[in-house]
C-alpha cells in the first residue's frame, strides 16, 4: 500500500468547480463544490480542494479537467500570436474554407467571426517541399530571422505557429526554423505543426497549430500557478490532465499540447460512462451531461464511446482526437429570453458571475436554475447541502416581469415553458447522434449527470421513448469521478493517402513501427513503465469519393480483405448501407495507452422500503399541474427500494425529478433506475 493512498479529481465547469476524493484504502468517495473563479481559475480549484479538506500530502494522484483553452478562444484572451509559413502562402489561415455554418446557410449577411491572427502577424519564408516531401527549395535562414524579427520586435507577438506546406511528410524545415528562432528569441513560445499532428490538409493543420500557439501561454501560466498552489499545500504526487479524446497526460505534456485539453471536462464524464457501461452490462448508453453553461451528449456502443479526429472551435478546425460529443448552449445558467414574442433558452449563460437571479449575486435575467426553483424542484434552503441559500422570490419576480407577463402566462406556466424549450433543444441534439446516425434511441439507457442532468433526463426519456434513466451517485461530480478511471493516453498519426487495393500493406509496417516508437517514448516520458503500455493500431478509411471517414482497428498482421470487411460492417452499422467503391486509406493511427487502476463500484445494503423525508408542492410535467411531490433523501435510499412519481430525490448538489407515470428502482450500487410505469 502506497504511503499516499488518496486520489483527487477536479473538474472546472462554467459555474462550479467539482472536486472528488477517493480513499483507495476504504473505497470511500467524498465530493464538494466551489464556485468557478473565471478571472483566476486556479483559485477556484484550490477552493474546492479546501472545501473537501483533503490532506494534499496524502494525495498520490491529482487529475484535472479544464476548459481553460476553450474559453480562451471563445473569449478572445489568448496570447498575441503570429504565423510563419512558406512564402506566398501566408493567407492560408485567413482564407480558410468557404463553407457556411448550417444555421447561417441562407443568411446572405453572414460574416465569419474575427480571425485569431491578423494579417500583419503572418510572415512567409523562403523554402519549399513538394507533395511527396522532397525539397525543391532549401530553407533560407536569413528569411526566417527576418520574419521572426518582424513578428517579435515590430508586431510584438509572444507566440508563433510554424506550419509549412507538406511538412507532415518531412518535419526538417519546421524544426530548423524553430531552432533559428529559439536562438534569437528564446522567450517566444513556439508551436510546430509536425509536433502536434502529422496529417495532410494544410488549412486544418495550420488552424490546429495556431490554436495551440494562441492558448499555450495562458495554459502554461495556469498549470504553473496550479502546480505551485498544490505544492504549497504539500502535494508531491502525480499531476495529470484529461485529454479531449479520453485518457490523460502529465501536466508537463499538457503544457506543450494544450489543444488536447479543450474538451477535457466533458471527456471525464464519458470515460466514466464507458467504465459504467462495462461494469453495469449496458451495451448501449447515452451520456447526458448538463452543467451550468452547456449540455453534452455522446453515444457509447458496446462499451466504447464514438470517437472523432477533428473538433471545431467556433469555425476553426482542430485536428485532435476527441469524443463525438454534441454540445448545445443549454445548462442550469442558460438565460431565458424573448425574441419577438417567442421564448428562447440560451445559448447565453449567466455563468458563475453574476450567475442566476436566485444566487443573489447581481444576476437579473431568469435562467433554467431560476425556473427549477420556481417549479419547486430545488429547495432554496438545502441548495448545495444547505451551504448556499437561494433567493426564490427574486427568481419568481424575474420570471414574472420578464417572461410571464409579456407572454400572458402565470409564473409556473412560464417556468414550465423554459423547461419545454430546453427539452425541445435537447431532443434535437440527441437525435443528431442517434437517429441521424442510424441508432434507435429506444434501445439505449440514458446516463444522467451534471448538476442539472437528473432534472431533465426523465422528461427526455419519456419524450423519446428511452427505456431507462440511470442516475449515478453525486451526479454533479460524475465527470470528476470518471477522471479517476482515466488511463494515460497519447495519439500519433501519419498520412498515407492511397487506396487499399493499391497499397503495399507490408511497406506500411515500418511507418507503423515508427509511429509506435513515438507512442512508447511518450508513455515512458509520462511514467508508464517499459512494457506496460498498450498500443492500438487503426486505419482511417473512406470510400473513394466520400468526404467522411471511419476508423477501423487493425492487428499486427495487416490483411486487406479483413480491413475491407471491417470497414463495410462499420459503415453499414453507422449509415445503413455499403458501397462497391474502392477504399481509400487516409491516415494510419497509433494510440499508446498506459493502464491505471480504476475505482471499484461500491455496493449498498438492501432496504425495507423507501420513506419520504417530506412532501413539497412542485410542477408535474405528467399532469401539467402543481401537485404534492414525495421528497426522498438520496443517502437514505437502499438497494431494492422502489417508488413512483411524482417524486424528488434530493442529494444536496443535485435533484432527480420523477414526474407521474415514472418509477424509480435503486440498484445494488445505489444508482437510481428511472423507468416508465408501464415498463416497470
Amino acid at each position: 500500500m502506497t504511503d499516499r493512498p488518496v486520489r483527487l479529481a477536479v473538474d472546472i465547469g462554467g459555474t462550479f468547480v467539482d472536486a472528488m476524493e477517493l480513499d483507495t484504502r476504504t473505497g470511500e468517495v467524498r465530493f464538494r463544490k466551489a464556485s468557478t473563479t473565471p478571472a483566476h481559475p486556479a483559485e477556484g480549484v484550490l477552493n474546492a480542494i479546501a472545501a473537501l479538506g483533503t490532506d494534499l500530502s496524502e494525495v498520490e494522484l491529482f487529475i484535472h479537467g479544464t476548459t481553460l483553452g476553450l474559453n480562451a478562444v471563445l473569449e478572445r484572451r489568448g496570447g498575441n500570436t503570429g504565423i510563419i509559413t512558406n512564402e506566398g502562402f501566408r493567407d492560408i489561415f485567413l482564407i480558410g474554407r468557404g463553407n457556411v455554418p448550417a444555421d447561417h446557410m441562407y443568411d446572405f449577411r453572414y460574416q465569419r467571426p474575427e480571425s485569431l491572427v491578423q494579417r500583419r502577424f503572418t510572415a512567409g519564408v523562403t523554402g519549399r517541399l513538394d507533395y511527396k516531401g522532397r525539397v525543391i527549395q532549401d530553407l533560407d535562414p536569413s528569411s526566417v530571422r527576418a520574419a521572426a524579427r518582424e513578428l517579435v520586435e515590430v508586431q510584438g507577438v509572444t507566440s508563433i505557429a510554424i506550419c509549412f506546406l507538406h511538412s507532415f511528410l518531412d518535419p526538417t524545415h519546421e524544426r530548423e526554423a524553430a531552432r533559428i528562432i529559439r536562438e534569437a528569441y528564446p522567450e517566444v513560445s513556439l508551436s510546430l505543426s509536425t509536433d502536434i499532428v502529422r496529417e495532410y490538409r494544410e488549412y486544418e493543420r495550420t488552424s490546429t497549430t495556431v490554436l495551440e500557439a494562441y492558448i499555450r501561454p495562458i495554459f502554461e501560466r495556469y498549470v504553473d500557478e496550479l502546480e505551485a498552489g498544490l505544492a504549497a499545500g504539500g502535494f508531491a504526487g502525480r499531476f495529470l490532465i484529461m485529454r479531449s479524446g479520453g485518457g490523460s497526460m502529465t501536466g508537463a505534456v499538457a503544457k506543450t499540447s494544450p489543444t488536447h485539453t479543450v474538451l477535457s471536462g466533458p471527456a471525464g464524464g464519458i470515460v466514466g460512462a464507458a467504465y459504467l457501461a462495462e461494469e453495469l452490462g449496458r451495451d448501449n448508453l447515452l451520456t447526458f451531461d448538463i452543467g451550468g453553461t452547456s449540455l453534452d451528449a455522446c453515444v457509447i456502443e458496446k462499451g466504447g464511446a464514438v470517437a472523432a479526429y477533428e473538433a471545431q472551435l467556433e469555425h476553426f478546425p482542430l485536428l485532435i482526437p476527441t469524443y463525438d460529443i454534441r454540445t448545445i448552449g443549454a445548462g442550469g445558467g442558460s438565460i431565458a429570453w424573448l425574441d419577438r414574442g417567442l421564448l428562447k433558452v440560451g445559448p447565453q449563460s449567466a455563468g458563475a458571475a453574476p450567475g442566476p437571479v436566485c444566487y443573489g449575486r447581481g444576476g437579473t435575467q431568469p435562467t433554467v436554475t431560476d425556473a427549477a426553483v420556481v417549479l419547486g424542484f430545488v429547495d432554496p434552503q438545502r441548495f448545495l447541502g444547505g451551504e448556499m441559500g437561494l433567493a426564490d422570490e427574486a427568481a419568481r419576480d424575474a420570471i414574472r416581469s420578464q417572461l410571464a407577463e409579456p407572454l400572458g402566462l402565470s409564473v409556473p406556466e412560464a417556468a414550465a415553458g423554459i423547461f419545454d424549450v430546453l427539452l425541445a433543444k435537447t431532443v434535437g441534439a440527441v437525435r443528431q447522434i442517434t437517429v441521424e446516425r442510424g441508432h434507435d434511441p429506444r434501445v439505449f439507457s440514458l446516463l444522467a449527470f451534471g448538476g442539472a442532468g437528473p432534472l431533465l433526463a426523465p422528461l427526455l426519456a419519456r419524450e423519446m421513448g428511452i427505456g431507462e434513466v440511470l442516475v449515478p451517485f453525486a451526479p454533479s461530480g460524475f465527470s470528476a469521478w470518471g477522471m479517476l478511471s482515466a488511463d494515460i493516453v497519447n495519439d500519433f498519426s501519419r498520412t498515407v493517402m492511397t487506396t487499399l487495393d493499391d497499397a503495399d500493406l507490408a511497406a506500411l509496417e515500418p511507418l507503423f513501427k515508427e509511429t509506435e516508437a513515438e507512442a512508447v517514448a511518450s508513455l515512458t516520458a509520462q511514467g508508464v513503465p517499459s512494457g506496460d503500455g498498450v498500443l492500438e493500431r487503426q486505419f482511417e478509411l473512406r470510400y473513394l469519393g466520400q468526404e467522411h471517414s471511419l476508423m477501423v482497428t487493425v492487428g499486427s498482421v495487416l490483411d486487406a480483405a479483413a480491413v475491407r470487411k471491417a470497414f463495410d460492417d462499420l459503415h453499414h452499422a453507422r449509415y445503413g448501407h455499403t458501397m462497391s467503391n474502392p477504399l481509400q486509406i487516409l491516415n494510419l493511427r497509433v494510440r499508446g495507452i498506459g493502464r491505471t487502476s480504476r475505482p471499484a463500484l461500491p455496493t449498498i445494503e438492501s432496504g425495507a422500503g423507501a420513506i419520504p423525508r417530506t412532501h413539497r408542492d412542485a410542477y408535474d410535467f405528467g399532469t401539467r399541474a402543481i401537485v404534492p411531490f414525495a421528497v426522498y433523501d438520496r443517502e437514505s435510499l437502499r438497494a431494492g427500494d422502489t417508488f413512483s412519481g411524482p417524486a424528488l430525490v434530493d442529494e444536496g448538489t443535485s435533484t432527480t425529478v420523477v414526474p407521474s407515470g415514472q418509477r424509480v428502482t435503486v440498484d445494488s450500487h445505489g444508482y437510481l433506475v428511472v423507468t416508465l410505469e408501464v415498463a416497470a
